[in-house]
């Protein structure tokens, strides 16, 4: 599909699709609990319904007739799948490495997994090499492409070392490490994307799970042979795909309100806030959970933002870049070239065929703000960079047209519905 979204100038008010690191978490804790849980608001995106064949792969059962709640019978602590057993984790690499590890803890037998050709090009050795330590045993062909992975138990727990590559990892043995039959400890290198470690952290807590986070995230000891009984929970307001709303309001000179937002959750992406106000957005939050953001009086500016532990907010703010005056430098996101594409040099390839003048750096993005021209951008597959060059035709000097825009479902499933309610002038065909 391609969308072509010419100049326009939004305003109104759009809700925010319910976040997905949120359900992904929560649905396969759902699948690993004694007894039944009810998760509330869950997101119908592709990413989501990945998670949902996961959950029924490990063998819970999973209810989702209702799209306004699933409804899940758990495992009880001890997986369990009847050979030839595989999951089909799409594009969705939070899916992927968490299930990974909750694979692990099956008495028998063994699960597979596979996805599209973007998630085989994701990381995983580290997360192998740290289950292998633990216990586990994670199994490639001898030929091919080293896909479908195979991943069996027992975890015993014990002592391993994970490069946090991707918050992913860390998080993922957080969840899964509670049920060894043994105490672990994780030795986390180059910590990142922190704010999803304390996401999952709040979550294991939530539950009633001990886990012992050293200051930093140096370590994690978890005690094994622990249980969590079934839950009731909502799911909130998906920072990471509002922001794409926020910026759109950030480029308006009319307010545009995205509402289900919550200032205090652990969603790392809530700092897109203060990243827009240093630019010099006008935002202001309501009590009732919502944020409403216009362009400054005299538009965006130029600011030096730190991306460690936020990098799925490169591609928003890369275009904000390409319209404030002055140089924006995104930094320390060398990690966002790992993401569903390399974002550090599609966002440079794709805004610099649209007219900004980008230098791509290793560990982000330096811009030299001012104006776009349009043109034909190429969403690579990527769900976030389909969404911020769809929200840089608002703003550009003739429409931009996104190929492969249909990427944007696998978080946003009504992200065109939505930005055309705003009063963008969208195309789709």
């Amino acid at each position: 599909m391609r969308a072509t979204v010419h100049p326009s100038v939004v305003f109104g008010q759009a809700a925010a699709p319910a976040s997905k690191s949120h359900a992904i978490r929560a649905l396969l804790l759902a699948a690993l609990a004694r007894g039944d849980s009810a998760i509330r608001n869950p997101p119908p995106g592709q990413d989501a319904q990945a998670a949902v064949r996961a959950a029924r792969a490990l063998g819970a059962l999973v209810d989702g007739s209702d799209p306004g709640c699933w409804q899940v019978r758990g495992t009880g602590g001890v997986p369990s799948f009847q050979e030839p057993c595989s999951v089909d984790a799409g594009n969705s690499g939070t899916t992927l490495y968490m299930a990974m590890t909750f694979a692990a803890l099956a008495e028998t037998g063994h699960l597979a997994f596979d996805g599209d050709a973007q998630l085989r090009g994701r990381p995983v050795e580290p997360l192998a090499r740290a289950l292998e330590g633990l216990g586990a045993r994670v199994a490639r062909p001898d030929s091919g492409d080293g896909w479908p992975l195979c991943v069996s138990g027992r975890l015993r727990g014990g002592a391993a070392a994970v490069d946090c590559a991707t918050s992913q990892f860390v998080s993922a043995l957080m969840m899964s490490c509670p049920l060894a039959r043994g105490g672990s400890l994780l030795t986390v290198t180059n910590p990142r994307e922190r704010p999803y470690l304390e996401m999952t952290r709040r979550w294991m807590e939530r539950l009633g799970a001990r886990l012992d986070c050293a200051p930093g995230w140096g370590q994690v000891r978890i005690p094994g042979g622990q249980r969590w009984d079934g839950f009731a929970c909502g799911i909130p307001g998906d920072w990471s795909a509002a922001a794409f709303l926020l910026m759109a309001g950030a480029l308006s000179p009319r307010p545009v309100t995205v509402a289900g937002l919550d200032l205090d959750d652990t969603q790392g992406d809530k700092a897109i806030v203060g990243m827009l106000r240093k630019m010099g957005a006008r935002i202001s939050a309501s009590p009732e959970g919502s944020v409403t953001v216009q362009a400054g009086p005299g538009g965006l500016r130029g600011a030096r933002l730190d991306l460690s532990d936020t990098p799925d907010l490169l591609p928003a703010l890369a275009v904000a870049g390409s319209f404030a005056q002055g140089v924006t430098r995104l930094v320390n996101v060398a990690h966002a070239r790992r993401k569903e594409t390399d974002r550090v040099a599609v966002m440079a390839r794709e805004l610099s065929a649209l007219g900004a003048r980008v230098r791509e750096r290793p560990d982000g993005l330096e811009i030299e703000g001012g104006r776009l021209s349009g043109g034909l951008a190429e969403s690579h597959g990527d769900h976030r960079v389909a969404m911020a060059l769809a929200v840089a035709g608002l703003r550009a000097d003739g429409p931009v047209a996104v190929r492969a825009a249909e990427a944007a479902g696998v978080s946003f499933p009504g992200f065109w519905d939505t930005l055309g309610g705003l009063s963008a002038d969208v195309c789709l065909e």
